[in-house]
């Protein structure tokens, strides 16, 4: 199956530029490998990978300076208090490191006149605004519990819905000037690992549905990764994982020989997700330099929600939301975990079946010490994202 997702411009990112003036007026040989997708997915992952490295330090002494001290749930688990309180006073809003890196390396290495690089550019400013407005109430007013929940996952739903409705149901998608068709069949086509063609084709009335399930994917990749964030390392390391699997398919997915190889589909510039999602890749592993326990930061919502929806965002854009569910199985845990128990204690006379949620504190109150809990987390990301690999393969 191949998607003919328009004509790009190739190319266009801000290095090429410097690129022809150094060959132009200086006669300097520069390897066309430069242009290509897998080279650019490289240089973003290692571009994304120093910034934070090198800036960490700048960036945490300025957090400690604005006093963002993590807050400890204490209503419905107090033992958290005596588990976490060494954590008091380390800073949050980490993720501004995060996503700062990822930007400089969108505006370095991505195709500026490519849909996705906008799509990325405006979901990461959004995304990490709202959480970053989270932590900052968090911050100024100790005893706050930052956003509402109504009105965080309000502002969720509204980009969910937006990037839905533009994908769906626009007749074309505007990328800096020039209009190109996208077939509504891809955006209502789903696609199941370890299976060869579509699962099922959404069309006509039906695409509402498409639509809510696009929403449900962003919305709740965003909100699982933010459960998910709550021991050193933890969220870091899972997303490392997730973002690696997902590149891959970007890049075999933007090749029309490979895919039509693999039996996957093909997706006309899809490199250009395979390039930021490299950039978080890199980003995660430079930030668990300092979020690795015992850690020196924390990235807070302003990470956790931005990077939970870019993963949700490139999963629907790939058409591998089933796949998304897979590989990142253990924020899926940590969200039923919370979802469980809140029914549980609604409807079952205030029954918990956890110790404590998400499920990283129920192990925490079984006496798992909190480097046992990640490593174990990682080795179960680890192994559904090799299965999630696999997948190209057995079909």
């Amino acid at each position: 199956m191949v998607l003919n997702y328009g004509s790009f411009w190739k190319n266009k990112f801000v290095l090429l530029l410097l690129i022809r003036f150094l060959q132009s007026y200086f006669g300097i040989h520069v390897p066309a490998a430069f242009s290509y997708s897998s080279t650019r997915m490289l240089l973003a992952a290692i571009t994304t990978l120093l910034i934070t490295i090198f800036v960490g330090p700048y960036c945490i002494r300025r957090l400690y300076e604005l006093k963002t001290g993590q807050s400890i749930r204490v209503e419905d688990c107090p033992l958290l208090v005596e588990l976490h309180k060494k954590k008091k006073d380390t800073p949050t809003m980490g993720g501004i490191l995060i996503l700062f890196s990822m930007l400089v390396a969108l505006v370095l290495w991505m195709d500026l006149r490519s849909i996705y690089t906008l799509i990325f550019f405006i979901s990461t400013i959004f995304l990490g605004l709202v959480g970053g407005f989270d932590d900052y109430l968090k911050m100024k007013h100790k005893n706050s519990k930052g956003l509402s929940s109504k009105k965080k996952f309000g502002l969720q739903l509204l980009l969910a819905s937006l990037i839905g409705i533009y994908l769906i149901w626009t007749p074309g998608l505007l990328e800096f000037g020039e209009w190109f068709r996208a077939p509504k069949e891809y955006f209502g086509t789903y696609f199941l690992p370890f299976m060869k063609g579509p699962f099922f084709t959404l069309g006509g009335p039906l695409l509402i549905l498409g639509l809510l399930i696009t929403i449900f994917v962003i919305t709740g990749s965003s909100n699982a990764v933010n459960l998910t964030d709550g021991l050193d390392g933890l969220a870091a390391g899972t997303i490392t994982m997730v973002a690696g699997v997902l590149a891959l398919f970007s890049f075999l997915s933007n090749n029309l020989e490979v895919a039509r190889y693999l039996n996957i589909l093909y997706i006309e510039g899809s490199g250009e997700i395979g390039i930021y999602l490299a950039g978080m890749l890199g980003a995660c592993l430079g930030f668990l330099w300092y979020n690795g326990y015992p850690a020196q930061v924390f990235m807070g919502d302003t990470g956790s929600l931005a990077l939970g929806g870019i993963l949700g965002i490139a999963a629907v854009l790939l058409r591998r939301e089933v796949l998304l569910a897979i590989v990142g199985g253990v924020f899926v845990m940590e969200a039923l975990s919370v979802i469980l128990q809140v029914l549980s204690y609604r409807y079952r006379n205030k029954k918990r079946i956890f110790l404590c949620a998400p499920l990283h504190h129920h192990f925490e109150f079984k006496g798992w010490p909190e480097t046992k809990v990640v490593i174990r987390f990682w080795i179960i990301a680890l192994i559904l994202g090799l299965i999630g690999v696999i997948s190209i393969k057995i079909q």
